[in-house]
């Protein structure tokens, strides 16, 4: 009985430790594949989940949430505009950049709601041929908003400035001479019925790669 009893332990505690190795050992070998896969995966410009193809320029667009968190603009890995560098604003927060070598060439900030529109509208009809233009909303993008700087961003490219409205969220990349609508743009309408942030749209996070003007 002793010794059936010492053989069962004996077979038991074996059992035990095989079971355990096991575990152990494909628990080791997980933790080192994610480890070693963690070190290989690369980095991407502006921190985007895929990279971009050769002649392609890397941006990522975030528009402000409510008017508490400010907007932020990062085109080929420089971030251009953000709450960080101090140059975000209530309204429409835009960053102009060279559509051939992707350099920065201004960035402003305009308040529609309490502000002069005269000054956007310059703004806009002095982009240049070739220019790309990123657009991000913060707080209020369209009180001021009129028919002549809607049809500015029209030409640049946008199908929902038509439609923006008060306290709406709105991110675009465009381009002055477009010759079709940009497939950049993202817009989320103001609606207490049905955005969980009492009326406020949740924030825009828009990537992507566009391509470098070559003619």
């Amino acid at each position: 009985a002793g010794l059936i009893r010492y053989t069962a332990m004996f077979f038991t505690l074996l059992g035990t430790w095989f079971i355990l190795q096991m575990y152990f050992d494909q628990s080791w070998k997980a933790i080192s594949l994610r480890g070693w896969i963690g070190k290989q995966l690369p980095r991407h410009k502006c921190g985007n989940r895929k990279g971009c193809p050769q002649n392609h320029f890397a941006f990522k667009i975030i528009s402000g949430a409510a008017n508490v968190v400010g907007p932020s603009l990062c085109f080929n890995d420089v971030v251009l505009m953000s709450s960080v560098k101090n140059n975000v604003g209530r309204g429409l927060n835009i960053a102009l950049v060279n559509g051939t070598n992707g350099q920065l060439l201004k960035v402003d900030t305009f308040d529609m709601y309490s502000g002069d529109i005269n000054k956007l509208d310059t703004f806009l009809q002095e982009i240049k041929h070739g220019t790309i233009m990123l657009t991000a909303s913060y707080d209020d993008p369209a009180t001021k908003m009129n028919d002549k700087v809607r049809a500015h961003f029209t030409e640049l490219g946008s199908s929902h400035v038509s439609k923006l409205g008060f306290r709406d969220n709105w991110v675009f990349l465009g381009a002055k001479g477009l010759k079709n609508k940009s497939p950049f743009e993202e817009y989320i309408k103001n609606n207490k019925t049905t955005n969980k942030y009492n009326g406020w749209p949740e924030l825009l996070e828009m990537e992507g790669c566009v391509p470098r003007k070559t003619d």
